[in-house]
């Protein structure tokens, strides 16, 4: 297809891009103009992203098809950044430009020097390039030492002497990032961390769709979409949002965190690394959940600073190194498949505690206890999802009769499934409520105990210490004894 477009101006001449709709259509309207065909023709508008397609996709849809410049407000973790980028996918796949140009001119109305000039010296030959979506979307990251120069532009004193012009010749200008992206779309992230006189730049290309140079009289009436991401905190925290640009920017829309935790999943299992190449992964449902139901309860404690918002990249992480270190098991036992035990979730702490940002109260406990304590909350609400209506008073009997138990994240599957039959009813229970079973699913079985056990300590049912060891709530005296026997899995 690509030897078939036009080369040359008198080529394009002959085509579609001749005459209206495509001549002289700005970007914002063919931004409207495509993903209205893509709403006629149904299916995902942002394929990817999971939980938005009741709150946040509509207010996206109408600020596109209103033709506004917008905003995505939103603490970390929200997939700002990802939905910027998949604007592009309701761009042309390709636009003619002039050959050469730096501001990707429009062969039938360039708005550079270099453009005009070619054209006039050239006419029908002049040659044309065919830009794709990828190459018209331009992003940066908004930081304090970001200049004027590196968005919008700056006068080039060797570009002036090596061509004999004045600086006040446009042909001497270097075009920042802004300018590139006319004839597309420049997503700026982190819009409050740029500079209170750098925002100001931008007043005349979201207003009047031009930019000036260094006060020489250079107008460039660019034609650009204008996205920006910003972490509400920002506002007070590290910079702001200076008022006249916001009153430019059209649309203002507050992304979220997943609503549940199915949502928050179904995000997980898509990011995740998961398949490892090696032997098959196969992961229970109920310990995803526990990974998920971390990041959940990390968002209402107290204690984890709400105002920088737990990440989705915290589930997404933990998830990996929990399989990761079921893997490490599997190998070493030569198992037949990794399966993650709740085990494997303590064992991922270093990725739970680099991800919360504690207030006062959590500082002092320390990242470690906080963190071990979201995994307890997590593990007593799945346990009430999938074992609540088991009877595991046998197995508290036990316990309160004197045994105990303490498990080894490293221990193989089969002695697991031995020790944990010496306590009555919880293999049987964990069977019964279809978790696991000791032929077909036996490391899922070892998992479901491993949460019928934490999700009775949470209950305060017996007694959990931090080694991973299981006693009656109330011990009067160490070790074992009145009729029940201590176990290890070492």
């Amino acid at each position: 297809m690509t030897d078939r477009l036009p080369r040359t101006f008198g080529e394009l001449k002959a085509t579609e891009w001749a005459a209206p709709p495509l001549r002289g259509r700005t970007v914002r309207d063919e931004l409207r103009a495509n993903l209205l065909r893509a709403i006629g023709a149904g299916g995902a508008l942002f394929p990817g992203i999971v939980g938005f397609e009741d709150s946040i996709e509509p207010q996206i849809v109408n600020a596109i098809l209103a033709r506004h410049h917008f905003i995505l407000l939103g603490l970390r973790g929200q997939a700002k950044s990802r939905i910027l980028r998949q604007l592009a996918r309701f761009l042309d796949e390709r636009i003619p430009a002039i050959a050469g140009s730096e501001v990707n001119d429009d062969p039938f109305d360039p708005i550079s020097k270099y453009g005009r000039e070619q054209l006039a010296a050239l006419g029908d030959g002049t040659p044309i390039a065919w830009l794709t979506r990828d190459q018209r979307y331009v992003e940066k990251l908004a930081t304090p030492d970001v200049t004027i120069a590196d968005i919008i532009g700056d006068v080039d004193p060797i570009r002036a002497a090596r061509g004999g012009h004045v600086l006040s010749d446009e042909l001497t200008m270097h075009f920042g990032l802004l300018p590139r992206a006319n004839r597309g779309i420049f997503a700026l992230n982190e819009l409050p961390d740029l500079s209170g006189k750098i925002q100001v730049g931008l007043f005349n290309v979201l207003q009047e769709g031009n930019i000036q140079l260094k006060g020489y009289p250079v107008r460039l009436p660019l034609d650009v979409l204008l996205v920006f991401t910003a972490n509400p905190e920002d506002y007070t925290a590290r910079g702001k949002i200076i008022t006249p640009l916001k009153d430019r920017i059209g649309s203002e829309i507050t992304t979220h965190y997943p609503r549940t935790v199915e949502l928050g999943q179904a995000i997980t299992r898509q990011e995740a690394w998961l398949a490892r190449g090696g032997i098959p992964v196969d992961v229970p449902p109920f310990v995803a959940e526990v990974v998920e139901r971390v990041a959940f309860e990390a968002r209402e404690d107290r204690r984890v600073d709400r105002r920088s918002g737990v990440s989705q990249r915290l589930p997404i992480s933990v998830l990996e190194s929990v399989v990761s270190n079921a893997e490490r098991r599997a190998i070493a036992h030569k198992e037949r498949s990794v399966t993650p035990r709740l085990s494997d979730v303590y064992a991922a702490l270093p990725s739970i505690t680099g991800k919360l940002e504690l207030e006062y109260e959590g500082e002092l406990q320390g990242a470690d206890v906080v963190a071990r304590d979201l995994i307890r909350r997590a593990a007593g609400k799945t346990f009430d999802d999938a074992l609540g209506d088991t009877d595991f008073r046998p197995a508290v009997a036990w316990f309160d009769q004197g045994g105990a138990l303490k498990v080894s994240v490293d221990e193989r599957t089969e002695l697991c499934i031995k020790g944990f039959s010496v306590i009555p009813g919880l293999v049987e229970g964990v069977e019964a409520a279809g978790l696991g079973h000791r032929k077909t699913a036996p490391g899922a079985l070892v998992a479901g105990c491993e949460l019928a056990l934490e999700g009775l300590a949470a209950h305060q049912r017996i007694t959990r210490t931090e080694e991973m060891g299981y006693t009656r709530v109330r011990q009067e005296r160490k070790g074992g004894g009145g009729g029940g026997k201590g176990l290890e899995f070492v």
